[in-house]
């Protein structure tokens, strides 16, 4: 489909579920904002994506002295998956979302090299490698040179790091996958994973998973510990391991000609909105994760660390994704994001040189 017709497709969806929207606060006292917003998440109000675009909201507002007006929009109100989402978006429907890796695949699938397993060693390496121009940059300039309309305002983070969760049996070596249904999401390098540890991989959607783990559709999954409790996975699921093989970005997009119709300095302003969004979302499943894990224990999950001699067994059968990967994406968005790490591994590296 032409991208003209898509967008006429998705603009005649699209606008009566807006126009119902707006219909429930035309009785709200009108606003004196030059400029107004709407910003989509398709998590609920208890999530980081949310706490984040409260803390832009906030501070865009205040900062502005009300001259820009932001409207948060949760759990799919206007728009109920992420090519959807992406769609309005382009056309300018929505002004803010923000997608995984495996939402953008559609768009960019070369996104993917950011959840080549184990490319991020730890949190703070991973923290700073997407705070980092060196990566951010040129996701940025791709996605304006491809869509003309998607510009990438900052990485956050959603739901800490994807480990295996499993129902009937502890995975503490990629032996222990093979022959277990894992469900993914409907990423061809989550599938590849999957695949390279002998295990058969099966994409669920996220409303259906609850279900397929109490169905024995599958036998485990690959998700944060926030998101098993949020979900009341852990019904089903009575085994953590915690591999931590990809570090949940989350990708937080503007329509570029909201973001370009202000003023240098709104345009400043909604910049550093969106840099506060970033460090909120990426704190909270931090903190949030610990009360999810005691949770996880005292409803009988059992949480196993592997040790340094296991995880290096996991890096290793995990290392024909990333061959998969460059054969079939090119190797250049691989080498990208290593040498983001590879820099911010220098840098932490010599700060603890410094405080020696």
């Amino acid at each position: 489909m032409k991208r003209n017709d898509l967008l006429k497709k998705t603009t005649a969806a699209f606008v009566p579920t807006l126009m119902a929207a707006s219909l429930s606060l035309a009785a709200m006292p009108a606003l004196a904002a030059d400029y107004e917003f709407n910003i989509v998440h398709l998590s609920n109000t208890s999530d980081e994506d949310y706490d984040g675009a409260v803390v832009l909201k906030d501070y865009v507002e205040a900062q502005s002295n009300g001259r820009i007006q932001v409207n948060i929009y949760s759990g799919g109100q206007l728009c109920g998956n992420p090519t959807e989402c992406i769609e309005a978006l382009q056309a300018n429907l929505i002004q803010v979302f923000n997608t995984t890796t495996g939402g953008l695949a559609n768009v960019f699938p070369e996104i993917q090299a950011l959840d080549i397993p184990y490319i991020f060693p730890t949190d703070r390496v991973a923290e700073c490698a997407l705070d980092n121009e060196m990566l951010v940059g040129p996701i940025r300039k791709e996605l304006l040179d491809r869509t003309g309309s998607m510009r990438l305002m900052t990485i956050g983070n959603t739901g800490g790091w994807r480990n295996f969760a499993t129902t009937d049996k502890l995975i503490k070596t990629p032996a222990d996958v093979k022959g277990l249904k894992i469900r993914t999401i409907n990423s061809p390098i989550q599938m590849e994973l999957v695949k390279a540890m002998g295990g058969s991989p099966t994409a669920v959607p996220w409303p259906e998973v609850y279900t397929s783990l109490a169905t024995g559709l599958v036998e485990g999954t690959k998700n944060g510990i926030t998101d098993i409790m949020g979900m009341k996975f852990n019904e089903h699921i009575k085994y953590m391991t915690l591999d931590g093989h990809g570090y949940m970005a989350s990708m937080w997009w503007m329509n570029n000609d909201s973001l370009k119709g202000m003023p240098d300095d709104l345009q400043h302003i909604m910049m550093d909105g969106f840099d506060a969004l970033r460090e909120v979302t990426t704190v909270m499943p931090k903190r949030r994760q610990i009360d999810a894990y005691n949770e996880f224990k005292a409803s009988g999950g059992t949480v196993y660390a592997p040790t340094a001699d296991e995880k290096a067994q996991f890096q290793e059968a995990a290392k024909p994704v990333r061959d998969w990967f460059v054969n079939e994406y090119g190797a250049k968005w691989v080498e990208v994001t290593e040498s983001a790490v590879k820099s911010c591994e220098a840098s932490i590296n010599n700060s603890y040189t410094a405080q020696n």
